[in-house]
């Protein structure tokens, strides 16, 4: 199989989760649900985890039925001082930029938090471009149309070419069914519904050395 596009996850995939930066999202999370809703502690941690069930993401949840604005939410759960966390990664820098394939970052965050913790890993310069949730006007990862946008702003047309590494099994799944191949991103272990699975993003060579000799 020739891959020719790489669409890559962003939160808990481009770095391990056990640094403590997506727990710190989730804190932010519930304390916006807390301050800026007005929703009893006991509550919000069934409360998001329906959202994120049945929507995809907490977000769409809290728009849907509290209207709230995206952009007062994204900026309130993403101010965080990432250098905290992350900090530059010349590792991962020297795999991507030694990938042939087009490489994209395919997220249901936004832009602009995208861009952040790319910078602060230093490898921003690595992708092409990123798909984030404005991009996919709130469509998106699992919903089969957040596939079709992120493969047409790439300008793949055949899903067949295309890889998401993701650290979530049911945006695997439902990039699977759009006939992507797919890559769980987990020290978990493996899952029937990936194809491969990677410890760490930094497994990559390991467990799919043919993508060095794709064109």
């Amino acid at each position: 199989m020739s891959f020719s596009t790489l669409f890559f996850d962003l939160d808990a995939t481009l770095y391990p989760p056990s640094n403590g930066l997506w727990d710190e999202i989730r804190n932010q999370i519930f304390r916006f649900m807390r301050e800026e809703i007005g929703l009893p502690d006991e509550e919000i941690p069934a409360i998001r985890d329906r959202y994120w069930k049945t929507y995809g993401t907490t977000l769409e949840g809290l728009r849907i039925h509290h209207d709230v604005n995206p952009d007062d939410y994204l900026r309130y759960v993403h101010d965080i001082p990432l250098e905290d966390f992350l900090s530059q990664d010349p590792e991962l820098n020297t795999l991507l930029s030694e990938l042939p394939q087009d490489l994209w970052v395919f997220t249901n965050a936004d832009r602009r938090h995208a861009e952040a913790v790319l910078g602060v890993l230093d490898i921003r310069e690595r992708f092409t471009g990123i798909v984030d949730l404005l991009a996919m006007d709130f469509t998106i990862k699992p919903k089969p149309e957040a596939y079709r946008i992120a493969q047409e702003l790439a300008g793949e047309k055949d899903p067949s070419r295309c890889i998401l590494f993701d650290d979530l099994v049911p945006n695997l799944i439902g990039a699977k069914k759009q006939g992507f191949t797919t890559v769980l991103v987990s020290e978990n272990g493996p899952s029937a519904s990936a194809d491969y699975q990677l410890p760490t993003i930094h497994m990559i060579r390991e467990v799919l050395p043919h993508l060095w000799s794709t064109s």
